[in-house]
This record gives structure tokens, C-alpha cells and sequence, in this order.
């Protein structure tokens, strides 16, 4: 369980709104359950907006009541539904979604989503003056000031399951698998499922792959006989076909590597107790934290308690992969 923070109140609010963005992640629905239940607590509306920020600026949303969330805690996804929307990417129509709140007399935006969907927030937040608590909702956990996100803890336990199946076909055939997560600029979710899933290699965004030196690593393992689990796990980076690539490169230096893409099976079913206390914590307590006075904050988790973390600090630095953990990787590999 997380130490929560113990915040004052001294500001009241009749009414916010709550929407999810960009990707979605096991456990959104367990979030904005919690802020839900949290607000009628304190006797406040709150609004859920369909679609991320597209529908915001449709003006696409409607009141929930406590029974409105009952039974979507289990549910995977997001029953707010979400999408990307390049439109709020323009000072006029951050504008535009500014009006709509105002209009229906709604003080506050809950936005539950990752780094670019936070910026937005803080960039609404920013030129409008509407207080914004964001929640860090992506299966990728590399946003900045928080050490664990909504939706990541089931996404590894999903590619890990795979995984286990996978490597029952490489070990019976001995062959090698590529096997390709999700992580375009990424490789938390890569290290963290390649150590869980003893894997033989890791390959991740955030360091070159040099071909050349696979194939010797891969080579020199055999040789020296360490023992082969034959799965090697990649983020799927930000080159189109990345992993087949891999494949075919490994194929000229005698390799036969068969390529299995995990693909969306990450984002989806139902979200493990981790992330489902993990969001309900961050839902509820983000009532708090308006009701405590702050704005322009995201909140997420560090040392074991829930902070807050300027929405500022999201744009200006960016999480890092922690080096060690690759180390750690190639060593229990030995």
C-alpha cells in the first residue's frame, strides 16, 4: 500500500471533468472510478468526457454517478473511450475546450494519459487558468517524476505470459525468437518482461544496435555454454519493422530467428491488482489534491508514496533507463 498524503482543504468545487487520452492502459477504469467515488464524497459532479480531448472539444460528455462506475474496475481499456487528437496541439482550440468547461460550469479537468497527453493538460492548464490534475496512464512507464504508471505492471505480466508459451516452441525446436514489445522511444517495458522472462538479449531504444555484435554475443554464449532461453526481447523503437529487420541481418550471419510481435494484447485485458489499487489511490487522491488547492501538478508514485509532480517537469526532463538494469540482465544471462 502507498503512503498518501495528508492535504488540507481550501477550495471547493461544484463540478469537474475527467477524460483518458492517447493509448489506453489496464486499469484507466479503475482511476477514474476512484476520482468518481471520491468526488460525490465530497458532494461534487463530475463529468466524463468521451474520447481524450477530440471529444472535449465536441463537447461530448455527460454526468456519471456512483453507479456509473460500478463493475469497471476489472475491465481492461476505458469505458470513457480515448483518442489521439492533434487539434489540441493549437492555442485555439485549447481555447475553444476552455469555453465548453465554462460553459457548463465545470472548474476542474482530471486528464489520465501519457507524456503527450499530459503536456497538452499542462499547456491548457497554462494559457486558461482551469486547475488540471493529470494521472500517468501508459503501459510504457517513462514518464518522468513518477516510478510506476497506470497500466504497466499488466502489460509486463501479459507479455510475459506470452513469452512463456513462446519459449516452449524455442526450446523444443531450438530456435531463437525475436520477440517485439511495446516502446517506440522506450525500453522500460523491454528490460523489465526480458529480466522476468530470462531473456537471452534485450534490445531497447536507448542504445544502438549494432548487428555485428549481437550475432557475436549470441555466438560467443553458445560457444561458452551458457545457458540459451533462445528469446531475445525488443522494444519495437520508432523504425518502421525494426524486429524483421533484426531477423533478416541475423539470418546473413547464420541465425534463423523466427519474429513474434506481441502488438496490442499488451494494452488490453483485465488489469492486475498492482494496477488496480495503483490507479484507485491516484483517482481518489487527485480529488484531493484540487480540493487541497494544486493545479498544473501530475500524480504519481515515488519511495513508496504518492507525490505530486509539476506537469512542467514532464516536458522539460525526460525519464531515463536505468543502465544497471541491462547489466543485471546480461549477467543472470551468464
Amino acid at each position: 500500500m502507498y503512503n498518501l498524503p495528508s492535504l488540507d482543504v481550501v477550495k471547493t468545487f461544484s463540478s469537474v471533468a475527467i477524460l483518458t487520452s492517447g493509448g489506453d492502459a489496464p486499469g484507466m477504469n479503475a482511476a477514474i472510478r476512484g476520482a468518481v467515488r471520491s468526488a460525490l464524497h465530497h458532494n461534487i459532479t463530475v463529468y466524463g468526457v468521451q474520447r481524450g480531448f477530440s471529444g472535449l472539444l465536441q463537447d461530448d460528455m455527460e454526468p456519471l454517478n456512483s453507479s456509473s462506475v460500478s463493475n469497471i474496475v476489472q475491465r481492461g481499456g476505458t469505458f470513457l473511450k480515448s483518442a489521439r487528437c492533434p487539434e489540441f496541439h493549437t492555442t485555439e482550440s485549447r481555447a475553444l475546450a476552455a469555453n465548453i468547461l465554462q460553459r457548463r460550469g465545470i472548474e476542474a479537468l482530471i486528464v489520465i494519459g501519457g507524456d503527450g497527453s499530459l503536456t497538452g493538460a499542462h499547456l491548457f492548464e497554462e494559457e486558461t487558468g482551469i486547475p488540471v490534475i493529470g494521472l500517468p496512464g501508459t503501459i510504457d512507464n517513462d514518464i518522468f517524476g513518477t516510478e510506476d504508471t497506470i497500466g504497466f505492471d499488466t502489460a509486463m505480466n501479459t507479455a510475459l505470459d506470452a513469452i512463456d508459451r513462446i519459449r516452449d516452441t524455442a526450446d523444443s525446436h531450438e530456435r531463437h525468437f525475436l520477440v517485439e514489445v511495446m516502446g517506440r522511444n522506450s525500453g522500460f517495458l523491454a528490460t523489465h518482461v526480458g529480466i522476468a522472462a530470462g531473456a537471452e538479449m534485450i534490445l531497447v531504444p536507448e542504445h544502438a544496435i549494432n548487428i555485428e555484435e549481437v550475432a557475436l554475443q549470441l555466438v560467443t554464449s553458445h560457444r561458452s555454454g551458457m545457458g540459451s532461453s533462445g528469446i531475445i526481447v525488443v522494444a519495437e523503437g520508432n523504425k518502421p519493422d525494426l524486429t524483421h529487420n533484426i531477423a533478416q541481418q541475423l539470418q546473413q550471419h547464420g541465425f534463423t530467428p523466427h519474429v513474434s510481435i506481441l502488438g496490442h494484447i499488451q494494452r488490453g485485458g483485465t488489469p492486475s491488482g498492482h494496477d488496480r489499487v495503483l490507479a484507485s489511490c491516484l483517482g481518489a487522491i487527485a480529488i484531493d489534491f484540487l480540493l487541497a488547492g494544486y493545479s498544473d501538478i501530475m500524480v504519481g508514485v515515488s519511495d513508496g508514496a504518492v507525490v505530486d509532480v509539476p506537469l512542467d517537469d514532464l516536458i522539460r526532463y525526460r525519464k531515463g533507463l536505468d543502465p544497471e538494469l541491462l547489466k543485471i540482465a546480461l549477467q543472470l544471462h551468464k
